[in-house]
Parts: C-alpha cells; sequence; structure tokens
C-alpha cells in the first residue's frame, strides 16, 4: 500500500472511529497468519454478523446461521482497488469451481470514494466485472467493523461450523487461499474435491503487476491527500485556478495546466483542454477518474513522452491515445512493452467537467 492511499485510509478511519484503518492493498503473503504448510488452519474466532450491509446484490440478505454447513469467503473489495482487481480472476474462478462442492463466495463491497457509496454505481460494477456470487454491501462499514478488518482487499475463509479459520490480506497467496479452500471443504464432508488448482486467464486491469519495474507509488491528485505536486505555486483549493506544468521533471511529480479546480477528493478541469500530466516508472499507467454526475462522457487525447502511444496504449485508450471518461472506475491508459524506463505520461481533456481521483500503477 502506498503512503498515499494510507493518508486517505487513515483520514477515513478519523471520520468512521475506525482503529487501525490502514490499507495494505499491496501486502503481500507474508500478513498472512497462515504458514503455506500448515497441517490445520487455526480457530480465529466466530463469522461475525453481515447485518451491517445496508443492501444486497445478487442475493438477499445473508446472515451466518444460514450459511452454517457452507466453507464460506469473504472478500472486502472496492471496485476502484486496482490491488483488489488483480485478485478477482481467482475469486471468481474458486467460486465456480467449488460451488457444487459448498463453498460460498459473499463480496462485501466497502467504498473509499464518495462515487463508490453510490448504489447504482455498485450494481453497474458487479454486472461489468462478472460477479454473480451475494455481494453485501457495505456503505456504512457496519460488516467491516464487526470483521475488525483494515485492508483492501481482504479474504476471510470460514468453515462449516461458522468459525473462521484463514485470512489473507492483499495481492497474492492465491495458491494458499486455495489450498485453505480446499481443505476447509474436506472438513466439511466434500468428497472429491479436486485438488488441481484454478487457471486464469486475466484480462486488462486485472493482469498482476511488474512488480520489479514499478517505482511509482499510488498518487491521489484530490487536495487532502496530494504529493509530489510540482505545478509552480501548489495547489488552490476549491477555486478555479489556472496552472502550468513544471519546466523540469523528476520522478514521480505531476502537475497539472489549463483551469481546474482542485476539491479534497477530487481534481476537475473546468474549461477545454485541461492537462494532467505524470512522470513515472512502471508497465501500466491506471488512473481513477469519471464524468461529473449527470454530465456527458468527456473525451481525452493520452500522451506518452509527447506522443501517441501507439504500441503502449491501455485497454482504455486506442494507439492514437483517444478515449472518453464516463462511469467512474479504474482506467487502464497506458501498458508499455519493455524496456520499462521513466517516461512523461499526459492526459488532456477535450472538454471540461471529468473527475480524476488518483493513479495507480503496475
Amino acid at each position: 500500500m502506498s503512503a498515499g492511499r494510507a493518508l486517505v485510509i487513515s483520514a477515513l478511519a478519523a471520520v468512521l472511529g475506525l482503529a487501525g484503518f490502514v490499507d495494505a492493498r499491496r501486502r503481500s503473503a507474508e500478513v498472512t497468519r497462515v504458514g503455506a504448510a500448515a497441517s490445520r488452519l487455526p480457530v480465529e474466532g466466530p463469522m461475525p454478523p453481515l447485518s451491517g450491509a445496508v443492501a444486497w446484490i445478487n442475493s438477499p440478505p445473508v446472515t451466518p446461521e444460514g450459511l452454517r454447513g457452507k466453507v464460506v469467503a469473504v472478500d472486502f473489495w472496492t471496485f476502484t482497488c486496482v490491488n483488489w482487481l488483480r485478485t478477482l480472476p481467482h475469486v471468481r474462478a474458486w467460486a465456480a469451481k467449488y460451488r457444487d462442492e459448498g463453498l460460498v463466495v459473499i463480496g462485501v463491497h466497502s467504498p473509499e470514494f464518495s462515487v463508490e457509496k453510490d448504489l447504482a454505481n455498485v450494481r453497474r460494477a458487479v454486472t461489468s466485472m462478472r460477479i454473480d456470487y451475494p455481494v453485501a454491501v457495505d456503505t456504512d462499514f457496519g460488516v467491516w467493523r464487526a470483521f475488525g478488518n483494515s485492508y483492501w482487499p481482504a479474504l476471510y475463509l470460514v468453515d462449516a461450523q461458522g468459525r473462521i479459520r484463514f485470512h489473507h490480506f492483499g495481492e497474492g497467496g492465491d495458491e494458499q487461499s486455495e489450498r485453505a479452500i480446499q481443505q476447509l471443504l474436506a472438513e466439511a464432508g466434500a468428497s472429491g474435491v479436486s485438488r488441481d488448482l484454478v487457471s486464469v486467464d486475466p484480462r486488462g486491469t486485472e493482469v498482476a503487476a511488474e512488480w520489479s519495474d514499478v517505482r511509482s507509488e499510488e498518487t491521489y491528485v484530490g487536495g487532502d491527500k496530494a504529493v509530489g505536486f510540482a505545478s509552480p505555486g501548489g495547489i488552490a483549493r476549491d477555486t478555479p485556478h489556472v496552472y502550468a506544468l513544471p519546466g523540469r521533471w523528476r520522478l514521480n511529480e505531476w502537475g497539472l495546466s489549463g483551469e481546474w479546480i482542485v476539491t479534497g477528493e477530487i481534481a476537475s478541469p473546468t474549461k477545454p483542454m485541461g492537462r494532467l500530466a505524470y512522470r513515472f516508472h512502471a508497465r501500466d499507467v491506471n488512473l481513477v477518474m469519471g464524468a461529473a454526475p449527470g454530465g456527458a462522457p468527456v473525451r481525452w487525447r493520452v500522451l506518452l513522452d509527447g506522443h501517441p502511444p501507439g504500441a503502449a496504449h491501455g485497454t482504455d485508450v486506442d494507439e492514437q491515445g483517444n478515449g472518453a471518461a464516463t462511469e467512474p472506475r479504474l482506467y487502464q491508459l497506458i501498458r508499455q512493452p519493455k524496456p520499462i524506463e521513466d517516461r512523461l505520461f499526459e492526459i488532456e481533456f477535450l472538454g471540461p467537467g471529468a473527475e480524476t481521483f488518483c493513479f495507480t500503477f503496475g
């Protein structure tokens, strides 16, 4: 988890009263308490209630009592989180492979950004991401608090007696998690559970990061948690302001040009041709953004070192760098072939009204 994301999580913790509310999206398998070779998974406590959910998608409300006799995988997520997106292929595959053996997967959508609190946006994400298992809409963090959770993504496995037996936080550890699912199914009496692991074919933002080449951190562009801002004069909060890009760049600096308004969570161009630039080092550049609520899609043009991206374009951009911000989500703008070097990314919005939240890299 990047420092920028951790700062936002800390701020949210202050509002929600959640001690230790820290995002660990980039934590790896060492935070999992259970070793891959453990012969028996420890009991970590009873499964908490799910009554804190404000709505359910793909299912009527689910209770721990109603799940008794099933093995349950509880997956905490939020739809703009690239680290969760890179775990989703495995979660979908587990839900499909082990459903008939007695596994129930429950997604718990606990939002970070304000746009992720909108039920219509969550429903759209569930559909577009091909999630067919029950989803608890945890807008008020009731389920999050009940589990004492502190991470996106977070996976908890519950045995047929309703006891938490395993957890994993962050990306990675897919084999370990699946072996734990198999063990709990066997304990529950499922016969003939395959010991083979699922095979996934991730695409777009679901492809694992090229960690050896990631030297840029998750970076917020809203005024509350912005770091690395390099436009002369700094950020003018909550008022339209004309910015200029810096004359020289250092790695992981970013800036604006044209007229923008920067609020606590969002940076938004107020006139056509507003530009957002970032000096980065990674295979992928992603940007969480969308059009203003009720607004028309906002077209953009992406440049890489001053030129159209060509073969380095992401899944949401063509070779000439053209695309459009529509619904709020994570957009993949650059996926460059090797060699990976320091590059200057720029996105120019051809009209006003786009809302940008944060960069992520992979």
